[in-house]
């Protein structure tokens, strides 16, 4: 096989493949005028792909969704979330999608999926897309936290898509790409519980604790373990949120990731003055 004919991405993707039902596959729309903004070449050597390649007008077909690559398998993760105060039984990816997942350099299992990649069944009447200014909000703030040694969902990139996004104002649209050690969140738990699906919940579980503690599977009594393993990574990573004063504006639980990594750069700031 000759290097032009190699897959841009090894995919192997276990999510789509070992939990049928606990998403939707689709699409990623289309743009008309994609431009790569930003580009985190460390971070796509660290994932082993070709920067070299991703980093022009392939790479802007492909991170805006134009170009689905070889091996990928696009799907809109169900989950749902305590939102301020409130149960909401059914959200899911209404802008996002999984592209699919890699194995990294060290043999990490890492998810790259699109954050403003159009409308997706969970929409619930929205436009699915994202603007320039949010998306480069994420793409600063979650590199700030990675260098500030706080585990955070990272950007791969950014591409402007040429097409105005409609809030308040017209606003020029984006599309992010996204990296994480998984998107499973609590809310994706809470899914299947309040629907008392539990051999859905089950397969999930044991499909998380594979995942991301692999150390406890076989254990008799995993179930309960993998939930305490959960709190202290979310007890951590909040102590540490609060030790560089940073302040989480949409803490909800379909923000709160399993893996215990930073997600979701919506609404939030640094404190201006903090005292360790």
């Amino acid at each position: 096989m000759s290097d032009a004919d190699r897959p841009l991405f090894r995919f192997d993707n276990s999510y789509a493949r070992e939990l049928p039902g606990l998403s939707v596959p689709w699409q990623p729309a289309k743009v008309p005028g994609p431009s790569t903004l930003f580009f985190n070449r460390s971070l796509a050597e660290e994932l082993g792909l070709d920067a070299a390649v991703l980093d022009g007008e392939r790479g802007a077909a492909i991170f805006s969704g134009n170009e689905v690559p070889d091996g990928a398998t696009p799907v809109a993760q169900a989950y749902a979330g305590h939102q301020f105060g409130g149960f909401s039984p059914s959200l899911g990816d209404g802008r996002a999608l999984l592209l699919g997942e890699v194995i990294d350099r060290q043999g990490q299992r890492r998810d790259i999926a699109f954050k403003g990649s159009g409308a997706t069944p969970f929409s619930r009447g929205g436009d699915g897309k994202a603007a320039v200014g949010p998306v480069l909000r994420e793409v600063i703030i979650g590199e700030a936290m990675h260098a500030l040694g706080i585990p955070t969902t990272r950007a791969l990139a950014a591409v402007a898509t040429g097409a105005p996004v409609f809030r308040e104002d017209s606003l020029p649209g984006a599309v992010l790409t996204r990296v994480a050690a998984s998107h499973l969140r609590v809310g994706t738990f809470q899914y299947f519980a309040a629907r008392g699906q539990v051999e859905l919940l089950r397969l999930l579980a044991e499909h998380a604790i594979q995942r991301h503690d692999p150390g406890l599977a076989g254990d008799p009594d995993r179930h309960l373990a993998f939930l305490r393993a959960v709190a202290e990574r979310q007890a951590a990573l909040v102590a540490r949120w609060m030790h560089v004063g940073f302040i989480h504006g949409v803490m909800n639980t379909d923000n709160m990731t399993i893996s215990g990594e930073t997600i979701d750069y919506g609404p939030c700031a640094f404190m201006e003055a903090h005292g360790p």
